[in-house]
Formats: C-alpha cells, structure tokens, sequence
C-alpha cells in the first residue's frame, strides 16, 4: 500500500498547533481550578495523542522509506514544541518545580538552535539517546498531567512524578552531552 510522500511530514507539522491548543487547555483548566477534571484530561488526552504523533511519522517514513531532510530537521523541534509546553504549563501550574523545567529547556532549545545553524551544512538527525530522551519525556509528561491523583492519591502521584521527571531531567542532560560530543567529533572527522 502506498502513501502519500508527504504525510510523515504532515503528521510532524500537526504536531505544531497541536501543541498550543494543548497548552492553552491545560492553562485553563488550571485557572478554573481542581473542580475541572473534564478539562485536564481533554489536554492530558490531547498531549499523548499529539506525542503519539512522533512515532506514526517516524515509523511511517522509516517504513515507506521516504525520510526527508526536511522531517529530520522539524521532527525534534515539534517534539520540543510540545514537550516544552508540557513542561512549561506544569511549571506555571506549580505541579513540576521551576528549576527542572529551566534545565531542560535550556537544553532542549540550546540544541534546536544548533542544529539550524548547521541547517546550511547539513541535517542533524536526532540520535538514539535523543530519541530515548523524548520518549521518556513524554511518559513523565503524560504522567504528569493526567489527574490521577484521586485514585491513587495525592503523595503517590508526587512521588510518582517526581521521580519520572528526575529521570526525564538525567536523560535530557546526557542526551545533550551526547549531541555535543558527537558534533565536536564530527568537526575533527572532517578536519
């Protein structure tokens, strides 16, 4: 069966305003408060479909053979997008400490920017750590925002997050070491 060569492209840009009608659900369900369970699980269910989204585009392009420059390059960055709101809304909410999201996204934008800099030269594809990284980040976020916390109550879900986003932090800190190592031994192999 074929498929049209551009769709693993268009699932990846999706992903894009995906992101911001997520964050802005999510930002209002916590503005109306604990009561609005509906609304936090209509964005924690938007979220997991949209990171969904990162491994149909990837698989289909893979599968099809049809892996573009131009996926390689979008795909990390509407992953970022997404996550980045993820992060970001619960740090807003107060549900995820300040300093862990500041360290990942530092990171994960540090990264993005490098990467369209050597946009002229060529594509970074993102490596197996990045993709290990993304999807742990996107268990600890989907975790996270889902209101779990009156079935299985309120410590247990604190413990629960804390330690995913710890080890979300930990992956995207070596994954990022591992990106600069891997481009300054790029630089030396083409010296």
């Amino acid at each position: 069966m074929a498929i049209p060569r551009q769709l693993p492209n268009a699932i990846t840009v999706a992903r894009i305003p995906l992101a911001v009608v997520f964050f802005v659900l999510l930002l209002l369900a916590g503005t109306f408060g604990a009561d609005d369970i509906v609304m936090r699980w209509v964005a924690a269910g938007l979220f997991v479909l949209a990171i969904s989204t990162d491994w149909v585009d990837g698989y289909l392009a893979r599968r099809y053979d049809i892996v573009s420059d131009f996926g390689k390059l979008w795909d990390p960055i509407a992953d970022k997008l997404l996550t980045g709101a993820g992060f970001l809304g619960l740090a807003i909410l107060g549900e995820v400490p300040w300093w862990i999201i500041i360290v990942i996204l530092v990171r994960e934008w540090a990264i993005t920017i490098h990467r369209f800099t050597l946009v002229h030269e060529h594509v970074v594809a993102a490596a197996w750590m990045g993709k290990v990284k993304t999807l742990v980040q996107g268990v600890a976020l989907s975790w996270a925002l889902m209101p779990l916390q009156g079935l299985i109550g309120h410590t247990s879900w604190v413990v629960v997050t804390q330690v995913l986003m710890i080890l979300a932090l930990v992956l995207t800190v070596a994954s990022g070491i591992d990106y600069v190592v891997a481009q300054v031994r790029g630089r030396r192999n083409a010296t």
